[in-house]
């Protein structure tokens, strides 16, 4: 029996085994092995909390997020709207600039119009006077005729004038 293998392989097991609990390495393995799964435990829920942080920042953020979209559009709308009054605005004016410009044209064809009239009409009194004057001093002659001419000629200016 103290022969075998075996048997010196069973009894090298127990001593090593007696060995190691008389060092403490059992306890040493299991303090370790613990006070690593509690570490890893710490791990474990330092993750769970800042996943929950983190969800809680992407909540955040998504409602910001979405806030932010909304007044952008609000933006663009006033700015649609805004640039629809303006354009309306400028059209009118343009309307009302286009208004006062043919108005201030068609007075300025009624002035040059009756400037013309009135050129026409001192130009045909002065022709009617002229002509009236060479008739007169054909037919009249001497000192009372030229003073009558004269006076009658005045007379015609200012009256057709």
């Amino acid at each position: 029996m103290f022969q075998s293998a075996e048997f010196w392989v069973a009894v090298a097991f127990v001593i090593f085994w007696g060995i190691l609990f008389y060092k403490g390495v059992p306890g040493n393995v299991m303090n370790q092995l613990d006070s690593r799964g509690k570490r890893i435990a710490d791990e474990l829920a330092e993750a769970k909390r800042l996943r929950q942080d983190a969800e809680r920042l992407l909540k955040e953020y998504e409602t910001k997020r979405a806030t932010a979209e909304r007044e952008a559009a609000e933006i663009v709308s006033n700015a649609r709207a805004e640039a629809e009054r303006l354009a309306a605005e400028a059209q009118e004016k343009m309307a009302d600039f286009v208004k006062r410009r043919t108005a201030t044209a068609e007075a300025k064809i009624a002035q040059a119009e009756a400037q013309a009239s009135a050129e026409v009409r001192a130009a045909a009194v002065d022709a009617a006077v002229k002509a009236s004057e060479r008739v007169l001093r054909d037919e009249i002659t001497g000192a009372t005729a030229a003073s009558l001419v004269s006076s009658s000629l005045n007379d015609v200016r200012t009256k057709l004038q």
